[in-house]
């Protein structure tokens, strides 16, 4: 699609603590609302129409079932419905598929229309807690576009969960994991800190942790976790931290920028588990200062890689 070939490296907004969001719309209603995905998960969209679906039988009712997409097997995932929206056969029929990557697992999001890209600064995305109540939640944050208008985005993984779950972390394979590292004094006295925005990546993150044995806080975003290390009298005790990269507030990539140019903190190992998995991410969070970098469908391979980086240091 024409407006992404206009985004910029990934590498470029990262340094300056910004992100560039795909406006769309699940509905073609005069006061249906606006929602975004980061630009860096996707890949194109098409036009449901030219596309044939194939029905999966026996699937979750909102797989609505697969295309082909240049001799890929794409599944499609019916978001309107996840957010209580029916459409009529006639929208249906006028619909787009948004296709994402999500750590490396193509998917289909039947939207009706993509709206714009848009640039913004992660201080201008914000996460009210009436979006963090109860387990239900499937709103992550929001911001304003140019207009006053409230543009939300949502807890993709969540909603990928959900559907696809076979797609998402084995928080059982963590114990397993462990079964053959000599753990250093320092992880299991201490405690991990860890700033992710996603409760559904933040439930997997307690379960690996638990399985472990070993203790942790879990921040809402980068800005809460580096403002809980400034106030630590001994921060350089902090045996590792891990961060996601798209957060409200601070990202990912500023948290491990700010961190790694301290004293105090420089020599803290930082790893960016996060499900924009692509090279240029990756690359900058190596330039950065991050000590490691894990995919958050292998999140059960954080406590093994803090190890490691221990061990070496």
């Amino acid at each position: 699609m024409s407006m992404l070939d206009h985004v910029d490296a990934a590498t470029n907004l990262a340094k300056n603590n910004e992100l560039q969001l795909l406006v769309f719309k699940v509905s073609i209603k005069a006061d249906s609302p606006f929602y975004a995905i980061n630009v860096f998960k996707t890949r194109e969209v098409i036009e449901a129409s030219r596309h044939h679906l194939t029905l999966l039988p026996s699937s979750h009712p909102l797989l609505e079932g697969t295309i082909i997409l240049r001799n890929m097997q794409i599944p499609v995932l019916n978001l309107p419905s996840w957010l209580d929206i029916n459409l009529s056969k006639e929208e249906i029929k006028k619909s787009n598929i948004l296709v994402c990557d999500f750590n490396g697992i193509i998917i289909g999001l039947r939207i009706m229309i993509a709206h714009r890209v848009i640039k913004k600064n992660w201080s201008q995305m914000h996460a009210p807690d009436s979006y963090r109540v109860g387990n239900g939640g499937i709103i992550m944050n929001d911001t304003r576009l140019d207009d006053g208008s409230l543009c939300l985005i949502l807890d993709y993984e969540k909603f990928l969960s959900d559907v696809i779950p076979q797609a998402m972390v084995n928080t059982e394979l963590s114990p397993q994991n462990l079964k053959n590292l000599d753990i250093p004094l320092c992880l299991k006295t201490g405690t991990v800190l860890i700033a992710e925005d996603s409760k559904t990546a933040q439930s997997h993150l307690r379960k690996i942790f638990e399985n472990s044995n070993i203790k942790y806080i879990i921040f809402d975003n980068g800005k809460l976790l580096v403002e809980y290390i400034a106030s630590m009298p001994m921060p350089e005790d902090i045996p590792a931290i891990i961060t996601d990269i798209e957060m409200p507030e601070m990202s990912g990539f500023t948290v491990v920028k700010h961190l790694k140019e301290q004293d105090s903190t420089k020599n803290i190992p930082i790893i960016v588990n996060s499900s924009m998995t692509g090279d240029n991410n990756k690359r900058e969070a190596e330039v950065l200062g991050a000590d490691g970098f894990v995919d958050k469908t292998k999140s059960h391979d954080i406590i093994p890689l803090i190890v490691e980086i221990l061990n070496k240091k």
